[in-house]
């Protein structure tokens, strides 16, 4: 509104000389010529309101003005109350679906995750007996085999193996759904618990052509930590860095203290990762090459739960990566004091 232009009510109904129409108090030829009038005066530096002109040109008394200007307002307040109604029970509405929906998604998760748990608990009976036997066959307990025999039963353990792994962490992810993730926190020397997971490592690093370096101070205090459970993401997080990085390439874990914590690095110069991919990696079942012929395996599975570990540990774990450079994850752990050792 332009600052010479006065302050009435009719600032506040939109469109008046239509309304005016439509009451039967104006007509559209004296509506038209209003408005060039109006468009006159503005143009000499006299700009006022359309209701101002009709009265100056008689076309309608002040009081008559007044009062259809008062009845529109009444009638804009009126529908902007209904609006405002409707609105409140639109909004009511979908706050009620929404609440609905996340209860059947809760619902859905947790037949998923108990699902998965009695799944991965009936694949495990089987699967033991099936390694037993392979394991007595390879050490050759129960007679000889020849050296193809035993490199077909060397193969059979490996991939037995990776389906162990694979049922391991499907009862661990469906554990963490149903936030039955528990720790058993104690002090926890990060040599003694490190030298083992690099020992698991170093065959897969030698066999696809990647250097496995470590960075470890001896005289590094103890944290507290559920051992079992660290050891697990530690082997994740470097299973993870040698798969994606190329023959030739390193992978490093380096471990940093500061005053109250260490923190705990993965490091490769593998084939990176897209900034806006970051946070799907973290998300269970998901892999960033969904395509049937996608280079890399796994379920998707390894990430998520090496977050939620690292997160029930009261920490939070960060990833720094570049395209066709390589990436990092870090995660501190607090040293450990006599009196918080425990359970959780």
């Amino acid at each position: 509104m332009d600052e010479q232009t006065p302050l009435t009510p009719e600032v506040l109904v939109p469109r008046l000389g239509n309304q005016l129409v439509a009451m039967g108090l104006l007509n559209s030829e004296q509506l038209t010529q209003a408005l060039r009038y109006q468009r006159e005066q503005t143009a000499q530096g006299k700009p006022r309101l359309l209701g101002e002109t009709l009265v100056e040109l008689g076309f309608i008394e002040r009081r008559v003005l007044d009062r259809a200007v008062t009845e529109q307002i009444l009638l804009l307040r009126s529908a902007l109350e209904n609006a405002n109604r409707t609105l409140e029970l639109r909004v009511q509405q979908r706050t009620s679906e929404l609440e609905e929906a996340l209860r059947k998604l809760s619902e859905l998760n947790q037949l998923k995750a108990n699902f998965i748990a009695n799944i991965s608990h009936e694949l495990r009976t089987p699967l033991t007996h099936v390694r037993g036997y392979l394991e007595l066959l390879f050490t050759e307990a129960l007679g000889a085999l020849n050296e193809d025999q035993k490199k077909s039963i060397e193969v059979s353990l490996r991939s037995a193996g990776r389906l162990q792994n694979l049922i391991d962490d499907l009862i661990l992810f469906s554990l963490a759904s149903k936030d039955e993730l528990t720790l058993q926190l104690k002090s926890v020397d990060l040599n003694l618990l490190i030298a083992p997971v690099l020992t698991r490592a170093n065959p897969k690093a030698v066999e696809r052509g990647v250097k496995l370096f470590v960075e470890l101070d001896v005289s590094l205090p103890p944290v507290m930590a559920d051992a079992e459970k660290l050891s697990w993401v530690l082997a994740q997080l470097l299973d993870n860095a040698i798969k994606f990085t190329p023959r030739g390439g390193k992978v490093t874990l380096i471990v940093t203290q500061s005053e109250s914590m260490v923190t705990i690095n993965v490091s490769d110069t593998g084939i990176g990762i897209a900034p806006e991919k970051i946070r799907e990696i973290f998300e269970p079942f998901h892999q960033l090459d969904s395509s049937a012929t996608r280079r890399y395996g796994g379920t998707g599975l390894g990430l998520s739960l090496v977050r939620q570990i690292i997160e029930t540990h009261g920490s939070l774990i960060s990833v720094v990566s570049q395209l066709e450079q390589g990436s990092t994850f870090s995660f501190p752990l607090l040293f450990s004091r006599p009196n918080q050792i425990g359970n959780q």
